[in-house]
């Protein structure tokens, strides 16, 4: 999920609720993907701060950290080389017309 607006009710039920289910099944990782909030301007410490409450929201949902990880994508170095990660790397509006 990014970090960049309020979670409302539609996230907790199509994907929190599931993950915290499947936490106990399988080994999951749980993004934070704070790269692609900056598709548009973000305050860089707004979004610090919306990057930890995030973090507390699916410890608060009931991801449990000792079943399962969270990251936060740009704690991973390579992550802005990927394909797709960095806004440059997306076609423009126009592409699909």
């Amino acid at each position: 999920m990014q970090p960049s607006g309020n979670l409302h009710i539609g996230n907790y039920l199509g994907a929190l609720k599931n993950w915290v289910r499947v936490q106990a099944d399988y080994e999951c990782i749980f993004c934070i993907v704070d790269l692609h909030a900056v598709t548009v301007y973000q305050d860089p410490a707004e979004l610090r701060t919306k990057i930890i409450e995030l973090a507390g929201l699916y410890l608060a949902a009931g991801i449990d950290p000792r079943e399962s990880s969270i990251m936060v994508q740009s704690a991973v170095p390579r992550t802005p080389s990927w394909p797709g990660c960095s806004p440059a790397s997306r076609p423009s509006a126009g592409w699909s017309a």
